[in-house]
């Protein structure tokens, strides 16, 4: 079957997004501006555009610092498809509200990761030629989901401070492909640690390597009680 290519507005971030997640985002920078304009102007239901983690640059354009100072590309230096990760996540735009400083805000939902397979430049702001990634649980997932779930609840429990009456009431999908993009949307780790997540090939392996990293903090976490309780589901809002 050949691979499902499209072309697609592209919001750079310094965090990916997982299908699934829902996504607030504060749009105050011409460049996305421009981008939300566009999108307004389409039919809802081709209201979508491609976030993508930035690996070596900034997320908001610099003043006066080393890189690019404006223009679509601005804070991802000359070579922004190098500037940014591979692989991203296609977004569904849920609503649009204009703010009276002539910025957006907006509420977009990840629906299907894709790999970038090339960034231009030459408009307002950043599209991209990407392929569409099919979905695949992969050997040994359904399995894989429990012990997860079992792990989660720990590292849970042990972030906010075994406060356990607070976590007893949340249930966990048994789809194991759903539950690989909870936990990797919820999980406190860095980018490139989130990044390996998204770019997994299966929900198994996504899950294997969960289930790692998931041990490995509540290890680390044991170790240090005074480390601050973290609220899991709270999303900030992304100011760009």
């Amino acid at each position: 079957m050949a691979a499902v290519t499209d072309r697609l507005p592209l919001f750079p971030l310094s965090s990916p997004l997982f299908p699934g997640l829902v996504l607030p985002l504060n749009v105050f920078e011409e460049r996305y501006r421009a981008l939300v304009r566009d999108l307004r102007d389409r039919p809802e239901n081709e209201r979508r555009f491609g976030v993508v983690a930035i690996r070596n640059g900034q997320e908001i354009a610099p003043t006066g610092q080393e890189g690019r100072a404006e223009g679509p590309a601005a804070g991802l230096g000359d070579d922004p498809l190098a500037a940014l990760y591979g692989y991203g996540c296609v977004a569904d735009v849920a609503d649009i509200t204009e703010s009276g400083d002539g910025g957006f805000k907006l509420h977009a939902t990840g629906i299907l990761r894709f790999r970038l397979l090339s960034v231009d430049a030459s408009g307002a702001y950043l599209t991209g030629e990407v392929e569409e990634l099919t979905e695949e649980a992969g050997s040994g997932a359904t399995a894989l989901a429990p012990e997860v779930t079992r792990a989660f609840r720990t590292y849970q429990k042990r972030l906010a401070g075994s406060r356990e009456r607070s976590l007893a009431s949340q249930e966990f999908t048994d789809n194991p492909t759903v539950l690989s993009y909870l936990v990797a949307a919820t999980m406190i780790t860095y980018t490139p640690a989130k990044q390996r997540l998204l770019e997994a090939p299966d929900a198994a392996a996504r899950l294997a390597e969960e289930l790692r990293l998931l041990r490995r903090e509540s290890s680390v976490i044991e170790k240090l009680p005074s480390l601050p309780a973290v609220e899991l589901t709270q999303q900030p809002v992304c100011a760009n």
